[in-house]
């Protein structure tokens, strides 16, 4: 493990335009539950499947019982950045990663301080009125009961996330491909690459080193030019040297 911390500081030193591809595992170490993992939300009962709930439909024709599910295992308070994330803000500050490119929606990377983070799946702390399109942000939903209403319209509240049945926001799709497509490095951490479109974006790349971060095996570990099976924060961290 040594030598592959060493290899990736190689990397990082070496790279001027590293771009860093994450999913659920990079925000485990904070507390907030991964969806695929052996106690993750898809293991979890309901009384309907957790890919149901969060699907545009059943937004549409059950909001109270989306909601139910939402403030439960969604709307995770008082979770603080770990070490991937102050490490990836870190890289961002000394000029060599450029973008982060992230499939969670919990907004940590932002709150450790990176600057240029594309959500691909949006974010909880952004809220529309389905209505008038006035903004909300995490406290006030959190802080309402049953579906929250815009206190100026009263229309319905949703979330700024994209749920199943809906497509990618395609100005945050262009600027990550823009990001993969002109990095030298790409790190990859914190995703089983299982998850698409999102995981197709990888595709884009076409620089010198891909680098994956996973606890368990992806299939695109043998196109890596380094693959390390272990914790992103512990990586991460010893390689950036917190």
């Amino acid at each position: 493990m040594e030598e592959k911390i060493a290899k990736l500081k190689e990397i990082i030193e070496s790279s001027k335009s590293i771009v860093f591809f994450g999913g659920a595992g990079v925000s485990t170490e904070s507390g907030i539950p991964d969806f695929r993992s052996v106690d993750g939300l898809y293991h979890q009962k309901y009384d309907y499947p957790p890919e149901e709930i969060l699907s545009h439909t059943f937004f549409m024709n059950k909001p109270e019982e989306f909601y139910k599910f939402y403030r439960d295992k969604i709307l995770v308070q008082g979770v603080e950045p770990n070490k991937a994330h102050k490490a990836l803000a870190k890289l961002e500050k000394d000029g060599k990663l450029k973008a982060v490119v992230t499939q969670n929606i919990d907004g940590l990377h932002q709150a450790a301080g990176s600057k240029n983070v594309y959500e691909l799946h949006g974010t909880v702390h952004k809220n529309y009125c389905m209505k008038c399109h006035k903004f909300f942000d995490f406290d006030y939903v959190v802080n309402t009961t049953d579906v929250p209403k815009c206190d100026k319209c009263g229309g319905i509240i949703k979330p700024d996330v994209v749920l199943y049945e809906e497509g990618l926001d395609d100005a945050t799709v262009t600027g990550a491909i823009k990001a993969i497509v002109e990095a030298d490095t790409l790190i990859v951490g914190g995703t089983s690459l299982v998850v698409y479109p999102a995981a197709g974006l990888l595709r884009y790349f076409s620089g010198n080193n891909l680098v994956l971060i996973n606890k368990s095996r992806t299939q695109m570990d043998n196109k890596a030019d380094l693959v390390i099976n272990d914790s992103i924060g512990k990586v991460l961290s010893e390689a950036v040297e917190l």
